[in-house]
């Protein structure tokens, strides 16, 4: 029998007025835009017109679940954050874990859109089906950790919490949103919106709705599948987390160090899961809604100045960049100033490239001690970058200054302390990776629409494409069509619910969909769906002051390596080559970086075609 279609709740809540209404998201609209960041875009492209910035009421932040969230599939706990993002001035997403997608949907909540101003610190909260706004005035100051604390405190049922620290409530541009102690969305300064709207933290309350499954059977048994498949093709991950990343990635010099100055680091084997799980024994799971793989632990220091210490263990990227990328030689100390950034509420792939470039800066006597109200920004000193990141979060003294992003920093100093600084034009830090030797995430991070990563992931890989891999990693024609052919697949992750370590597997990643939505989807509808969102993203990101020039890296990111696995292996010299047949194999003009209008109409946004004629 046909199946109803596959709609959706959405709650929009006007801040300014107050106002919470619902709407409901037809089922073509869905399979089209499906969830998450897909919808999202969708939200953003027709609700933010040209001249609105990143803290205007105007701009729309949302938090927003997908099909797959709250189901029995692994790792199906996760939200995607949408916004005008504050570093770039452009579209930003962040997909964070945990378990507030699963508890919204099980709320009877597919998702969140948020506009307008609130007069006053509030809070908003999910439960039995709605958003309630609650008074937020006593939560303000408290790091992430204190809020989350306080909130279940006064809240029955099983609650998830994700705030803004004191870094969001003074609009740092870089900060972050952190819930379910460890689990954050940070990318493009999603935290500075929420903030500029005054809302301390979003909660969701589990409920007894149960998400609809067409299938309930068959998502039994491809869920289990995913899950299996998922720890037979990544058993480090299982064992150890994402740190087992360390020892690949520091084969290609890909794990950065000393602000790229160097591919080489003594202490690197110290950051090897091995070392720490060894070192640190006193560790416990702590898993996500549903998931199988478990690799987040909370961790116990056993050891040095911060001993006693309890946290979350970090991903790789935190550990890479509060540990090789700050010269920081003991993990105990990585782990402590990881935690602390989450409890500050900011983002710490800039915060790593931050307070790398401040110690560079010191080193060379770019920046004196004066510049940073008294602090030795000295290479590897915890306490320094504690007391650094702190200023910044509040906006203290020189924190203030700093506090704009590294981008904007490096532009306020000039001369060889901005050529000293990891960014891209657009305003932006890569992920925790030296990209000098990682073409692909280089390439992906300077030409997304995001600020981050959007091309491949776990789901869009060129085995599950069909696709021969890139033989030659330093080649910019083969890198760049590559790229091309595998992007969208993050957006498409981000728009599913479901963690992003849990998709190795394309083809039963998409059964377990169909089964939870009834829709026939293949290889090529997932494909389609994932560049139709990247092509609506791009002409919003058109419509806000995207151009060509600033789709590039600054001096520092796209120096050439002098030693290490990509020791004279430079990408600059290509980067117009590369951005160029990028854009041709986008189906973008290569003037402009612009989709064309034929691309729009093959991948069904025929709407914009006559506004790409008006120059909207």
């Amino acid at each position: 029998m046909p199946q109803e279609p596959y709609t959706l709740k959405i709650i929009r809540v006007d801040l300014s007025t107050k106002e919470v209404t619902e709407e409901f998201i037809d089922g073509e609209t869905t399979a089209k835009y499906v969830g998450g960041t897909g919808l999202a875009t969708k939200y953003l492209w027709e609700e933010v017109p040209a001249g609105v910035k990143w803290s205007d009421p105007e701009n729309r932040i949302t938090f927003f679940t997908g099909p797959l969230a709250g189901t029995r599939v692994c790792g199906s706990g996760t939200f995607s954050v949408t916004t005008m993002g504050a570093c770039t001035g452009m579209a930003g997403t962040s997909q964070a874990n945990g378990f507030l997608g699963a508890f919204m949907r099980h709320s009877g909540v597919d998702g969140v859109i948020v506009q307008g101003v609130a007069d006053k610190w509030t809070r908003l909260h999910i439960e039995d089906g709605t958003v309630r706004l609650l008074d937020a005035e006593r939560l303000v100051g408290k790091d992430t950790w204190e809020t989350e604390d306080a909130v279940k405190e006064e809240t029955e049922g099983r609650c998830s919490v994700y705030s803004i620290g004191p870094a969001g409530e003074h609009l740092v541009r870089f900060s972050a949103i952190v819930g379910d102690r460890g689990h954050v969305a940070a990318h493009n300064g999603v935290g500075a919106v929420m903030g500029s709207k005054k809302i301390k933290c979003i909660s969701a309350v589990k409920g007894d709705v149960k998400p609809r499954v067409v299938d309930p059977e068959t998502l039994v048994a491809k869920a289990k599948e995913l899950t299996e498949f998922t720890k037979q093709v990544d058993p480090g991950l299982v064992k150890y987390g994402t740190s087992d990343g360390f020892r690949p990635l520091g084969a290609m010099g890909a794990v950065p160090m000393m602000n790229y100055t160097t591919n080489v680091f003594p202490e690197d084997n110290k950051y090897y899961p091995e070392y720490l799980r060894t070192q640190y024994p006193k560790g416990k799971p702590a898993a996500c809604w549903a998931c199988a793989i478990a690799h987040c632990r909370i961790m116990e220091l056993t050891d040095g100045p911060y001993e006693g210490f309890v946290g979350e263990e970090p991903e790789y990227e935190g550990m890479a960049e509060m540990g090789p990328l700050i010269g920081m030689k003991d993990p105990g100390e990585t782990v402590y100033l990881c935690n602390l950034i989450d409890r500050l509420g900011l983002d710490v792939n800039e915060s790593g490239y931050m307070t790398a470039w401040l110690m560079e800066c010191y080193e060379k006597g770019y920046l004196k001690k004066d510049d940073f109200d008294g602090i030795e920004m000295n290479w590897g000193d915890s306490k320094a970058v504690a007391a650094m990141l702190k200023k910044i979060a509040y906006r203290e003294g020189c924190g203030d200054s700093f506090a704009e992003g590294t981008k904007r920093s490096a532009e306020r100093v000039g001369g060889e302390a901005q050529d000293c600084c990891v960014y891209t034009m657009k305003g932006a830090t890569p992920r925790g990776h030296d990209h000098r030797g990682h073409w692909s995430e280089f390439i992906d991070t300077c030409l997304s629409n995001t600020g981050t990563i959007e091309t491949g992931g776990h789901l869009f890989t060129p085995p599950n494409l069909g696709l021969e891999r890139v033989k030659d990693r330093f080649d910019p024609i083969a890198m760049s069509t590559m790229n091309a052919l595998l992007n969208g697949g993050r957006n498409v992750e981000d728009s599913l619910g479901i963690c992003r370590l849990c998709t190795p597997s394309l083809a039963l990643t998409i059964e377990c969909v169909n089964a939870v939505t009834g829709w026939e989807w293949t290889v090529d509808n997932v494909r389609e769906t994932g560049l139709r969102v990247v092509n609506l993203m791009r002409m919003f990101n058109f419509r806000h002051g995207l151009k060509k020039e600033i789709e590039a890296p600054s001096v520092r990111y796209s120096s050439t390596p002098t030693d290490g696995p990509a020791e004279g292996f430079g990408i600059r010299e290509h980067w117009e080559t590369i951005r160029d047949n990028y854009y041709e194999k986008m189906g973008w003009d290569v003037e402009t970086g612009r989709p064309l209008p034929e691309t729009l109409q093959k991948y069904g946004i025929e709407d914009l075609v006559e506004q790409y004629s008006q120059g909207a």
